[in-house]
């Protein structure tokens, strides 16, 4: 009868020990909360595994919530799926970006701009990241052909200002200082801001 009882008490102290233990699991699961959108997408894609669109619509979710890591392999999954899906690249540079890993968006960025050389909003793309990484030579050619194919691209426009600026290139700069007061005031005062900054920082 002891010897029942031993046995007994030891199976509870396991179980006791599995609950923690399980306790424990869902805890740690839950750390990171999880949304009714996400939930919903990812039983989408795990059960249409094949569909490349579930997949990237998964990824957009956990971008908008910052979750970049699980936000990449969502997109992974649908280019795995469907490497024509060149938005996919797009998404997975910006996920890269907003981490300020320069090197790693311009990786996707770059395979996302070849795709159509000539696209103002790749080029631009493209742009932000130089800029980032201070190639400005590089981000300067960038935006140029932003904006060769979008005469509007008012934002091209304004990182092609802090470019010059930043390579001392003032007089094209002014120039882009006064078509922006025309088109985007906005703007215009910000990079304003800029050359009264690279003022104050001469001797």
């Amino acid at each position: 009868m002891i010897h029942v009882r031993k046995h007994f008490r030891r199976a509870v102290r396991l179980f006791s020990v599995l609950l923690l233990l399980a306790g424990l699991a869902v805890y740690s699961s839950c750390s990171e909360p999880v949304s009714k959108e996400i939930s919903d997408l990812q039983q989408l894609a795990w059960k249409n595994s094949g569909d490349a669109e579930a997949w990237f619509r998964l990824g957009n979710a956990y971008a908008r919530n910052q979750q970049y890591r699980n936000a990449q392999d969502a997109y992974r999954e649908a280019l795995e799926v469907d490497p024509g899906l060149d938005k996919a690249l797009q998404a997975l540079g910006a996920t890269y970006f907003n981490q300020r890993d320069y090197p790693e968006a311009l990786v996707y960025f770059t395979r996302y701009q070849k795709l159509a050389p000539d696209d103002s909003l790749r080029n631009y793309d493209l742009g932000n990241v130089f800029l980032q990484m201070q190639q400005y030579d590089r981000a300067i050619a960038a935006y140029r052909t932003a904006i060769v194919n979008s005469i509007s691209f008012e934002e091209a426009y304004y990182n092609l200002g802090v470019c010059y600026l930043r390579t001392g290139r003032t007089a094209e700069a002014e120039e882009i200082y006064e078509f922006l007061v025309r088109k985007n005031n906005y703007l215009a005062v910000s990079l304003k801001n800029h050359f009264n900054r690279k003022e104050a920082r001469k001797p």
